[in-house]
């Protein structure tokens, strides 16, 4: 039988540094779950009142972000599931299944996915690689998304809200009953289904560009991923970097050029001066506990 030790891969690298929980590649003993009946997988009451708040910021998190280009969902999930972490009262527990941080992101998901079609369907403008193959598509059957769409094409406006809504209650139907037949993934030996995960990512990643270099690339960030997770570092800010690091460069030098040089035109704007406090205001919460914790290791000190 195929079994996946990672541990193989970092027999040069001192065991200090990798101190910390075992990951699942790691784990070589039997688990308990191959032979747990599941139960409560709805959620619960408690459930719904401890995600409330979760899901209402996820959701204006991931709108807002569906709706600016270069938005999307995957970078609505990681910034929501972040956010959420930063509100939390027990952030050490985000990553064990609490249902804040499942709930987040994905109504962050939900929104963004949703909010994507606005300046679509009303101005003609793609915000993310869907909505431009959306756009294409619309364009290749004669039909010019923007503000005279509800006018000249009412039937396909109305039949895309339509479909929203006709898909999220398939999406209910399909996946409610369906529960149960996903959990029984948990039940299978990680021996069997690591292997199994980095087959199917190693087909996905060359299916895209038929390119052997970005199966490289997969592999190479997938250790750096794991030695990340062992010496506790958040990857999902690294994510990020990667996906709007050079969209920031490209809009940065789109707004200077515009403004002959000038950087007050990020400040005079509505929306940009809203977006920068924004920033601003989410780095001083994520420095904030750490002066704190600092402050108090100097008072423990002097006391």
């Amino acid at each position: 039988m195929l079994r996946f030790d990672i541990n193989a891969f970092f027999v040069l690298i001192p065991r200090s540094l990798l101190r910390g929980s075992s990951l699942n590649t790691e784990e070589k003993i039997e688990r308990s779950i191959l032979k747990t009946e599941f139960k409560g997988l709805f959620p619960t009451v408690e459930d719904w009142i401890r995600s409330k708040w979760a899901i209402l910021r996820g959701t204006g998190i991931g709108f807002f972000l569906g709706i600016l280009p270069g938005g999307g969902v995957v970078l609505a999930s990681f910034i929501s599931y972040t956010v959420e972490k930063m509100f939390s009262k027990y952030p050490e527990k985000f990553g064990t299944g609490v249902i804040e941080g499942v709930a987040a992101p994905e109504s962050a998901n939900n929104a963004a996915a949703q909010g994507g079609f606005i300046p679509l369907l009303t101005l003609g403008i793609p915000s993310n690689v869907i909505m431009a193959i959306l756009l294409g598509a619309l364009l290749i059957h004669g039909v010019t998304p923007g503000p005279l769409l509800l006018t000249k094409h009412p039937d396909i406006f109305w039949g895309v809200i339509a479909s929203m809504y006709v898909g999220n209650a398939m999406l209910l139907i399909l996946n409610l009953p369906l529960i149960g037949l996903w959990v029984q993934i948990l039940k299978v030996p990680f021996s069997i289904l690591m292997p199994l995960i980095i087959l199917f990512c190693l087909i996905g990643c060359y299916s895209i560009n038929s390119s052997t270099i970005d199966m490289l690339i997969m592999l190479i960030f997938g250790v750096i991923g794991y030695l990340m997770k062992k010496l506790h570092y958040e990857a999902a800010p690294m994510v990020l970097a990667f996906v709007l690091g050079p969209m920031l460069e490209y809009y940065v030098k789109q707004s200077l050029i515009s403004s002959q040089g000038s950087f007050k035109i990020f400040f005079s704007r509505p929306i940009s001066a809203v977006c920068l406090t924004l920033a601003l205001m989410l780095l001083l919460f994520s420095v904030l506990p750490w002066f704190r914790k600092k402050r108090a290791g100097l008072l423990g000190r002097e006391g």
